[in-house]
């Protein structure tokens, strides 16, 4: 089981027609991703007191049907691939436990100094790999 994010959709987040923007998907994402980590123990300011920082370099959303003001939905996160330098984490929009969307974002491991890339470090990467209470990812 995934970490679940709620989230209720807010007047901004919509355009004209009542539709979340689809824009607004990605700083969901960043903020439930920011959550999760959090739900692990782990906050971005002690990644960057760590010289950990990481970005996003890849991402793809595919929408199954719209969000509307209003809608109160559910973002899950689950961490995926990890590689030397680099680790995707998966997303899900869900309304009433029903899709919306699915997205993939690839993060690549930086130094917070802006040296550049670097491999993922042992504190993310055990974060990452960490199961739930569960017993899940």
């Amino acid at each position: 089981m995934a970490y679940v994010q709620p989230w209720q959709v807010r007047y901004y987040e919509a355009d004209q027609q009542g539709v979340v923007f689809n824009a607004w998907y990605l700083a969901w994402f960043d903020e439930a991703f920011t959550n999760y980590l959090r739900y692990k123990g782990l906050s971005i300011s002690e990644l960057v007191n760590h010289g950990i920082d990481f970005q996003l370099v890849h991402s793809e959303i595919d929408w199954i049907s719209g969000v509307r003001l209003g809608d109160d939905v559910s973002i899950a996160v689950e961490p995926g691939r990890i590689g030397t330098t680099s680790f995707d984490v998966h997303y899900t929009v869900l309304r009433d436990d029903v899709a919306t969307c699915t997205a993939k974002i690839v993060y690549v491991s930086i130094s917070s100094d802006g040296a550049g890339k670097q491999p993922v470090p042992a504190l993310l990467r055990k974060v990452l790999t960490q199961a739930h209470a569960d017993g899940s990812p």
